[in-house]
């Protein structure tokens, strides 16, 4: 954090690395006149004179030129007036010791010129490689992006691009059905590309740090129906089992939901027939965790981190479709709203994704009877058993 000083009515910065190197020529100099008068009888002045130089090149090193000069100063005077004879004045009797001086001061000053000089050239090459960094990573996402441009987006592009074709052409009979099934292709092809096309424009806005995110109080289980529904039929197999007492958690509905869904869709296409996933939640002092367990093939541990990098896809299984970037969105998404998103070893095997949320504040794990989220009287309804009912696999311990 840098100190401001006043010069002609105006502020000006002074580096934490400049006032380090005052405070070290302030210790310094007078520390080494002590040392060298303690063995005074066995140095000569010419060792006296290159040890106050190193000092100045340690002050020019550490902070710059300008306290590289006062340690000079201060380390001449101390000299003349505590080492070199005639001692305790500042007049030196012997010629040679006055040219030892006069040039410990001129190579004082040029070494700290050089030093100085040194580590801000230095310092300019940090800067450039650190800058020179997000450019090389740059220029990889955009080759990996090309990559996955040129086939995963080209295959539903084709494939509407031949259903419309069809359609159009007049050379060809086309039955009440066959038009139905190239209306269809369209559609689900269309689909496919909007949603990557929106994968990758979030994972933009998530690294440059434009996404919007507007955490609220919710609820989970409701999120958690609304996330099964937008991942279609096949969640219908989905075992959840998400407790009615749960404390309402603090984040964005919308983005919570595209998070579970991306996961859990995840989870169903590695799945294998007969054990769907289950999904549950917990709570832990002020976060409420939800797990996403599958029972596939599970993923090593040395390649956990990988998945959530962008345009990763592990395994065989559905790799012809999307650019690998689910996981990483998800990430993304759940790490704007303060939560966490971590791969698990499933007991007995598979991947577990844990999602972990805050608490909203003020909410307890008895707020289940809060207004508003129960109605109070002989109606029976409430939103968790309105929740329970839109998804049948839901399961209310």
């Amino acid at each position: 954090m840098p100190i401001f000083r006043w010069h002609e009515g105006r502020r000006l910065a002074v580096s934490p690395r400049r006032l380090a190197g005052y405070a070290l020529a302030v210790v310094l100099a007078p520390l080494l006149t002590v040392l060298l008068a303690i063995v005074h009888g066995q140095l000569n002045p010419a060792t006296d004179v290159l040890a106050f130089v190193i000092a100045v090149i340690a002050v020019a090193l550490l902070g710059g030129f300008a306290p590289a000069v006062l340690e000079a100063i201060a380390g001449s005077l101390l000299l003349s007036f505590h080492l070199l004879p005639p001692m305790h004045t500042f007049s030196i009797a012997a010629a040679n010791n006055a040219a030892a001086l006069s040039v410990f001061i001129a190579v004082a000053v040029v070494v700290s010129l050089l030093a100085d000089k040194a580590v801000r050239r230095a310092g300019q090459a940090a800067a450039a490689i650190a800058a020179a960094e997000p450019i090389a990573e740059a220029d990889r996402l955009r080759t990996v992006l090309l990559a996955a441009v040129s086939h995963d987006l080209r295959t539903p592009l084709a494939a509407a691009k031949a259903a419309v074709s069809c359609l159009r052409c007049r050379d060809i009979q086309l039955t009440a059905d066959d038009r139905g099934e190239l209306l269809a292709t369209t559609d689900q092809s269309l689909d496919l590309l909007t949603h990557l096309v929106a994968s990758l424009l979030d994972v933009s806005r998530l690294q440059a740090g434009a996404l919007p995110v507007f955490p609220r109080p919710a609820d989970l289980g409701e999120i958690v129906v609304r996330s099964l529904d937008a991942v279609g039929p096949q969640a219908r197999a989905v075992r959840v089992g998400v407790p009615c007492e749960l404390p309402q958690v603090m984040v964005d509905p919308v983005i919570m939901e595209r998070v579970i869904a991306n996961v859990t869709a995840n989870a169903l296409r590695y799945s294998p027939g007969g054990s769907p996933p289950l999904l549950t939640a917990c709570a832990h002092a002020d976060r409420v965790e939800l797990r996403v367990i599958d029972y596939g093939p599970g993923v090593p541990e040395a390649d956990r981190d990988r998945m959530f990098l962008p345009f990763q896809r592990l395994g065989g299984i559905d790799s012809t479709i999307g650019v690998g970037l689910g996981l990483t969105v998800s990430r993304g998404l759940i790490e704007a709203m303060r939560g966490t998103l971590e791969p698990e070893e499933t007991p007995g095997g598979g991947l577990t994704m844990a999602l972990s949320v805050p608490v909203a504040r003020g909410s307890a794990q008895a707020d289940h009877d809060a207004p508003g989220r129960h109605e109070r009287g002989g109606s029976g309804s409430t939103r968790h058993q309105s929740g329970c009912a839109a998804h049948p696999s839901v399961v209310r311990f």
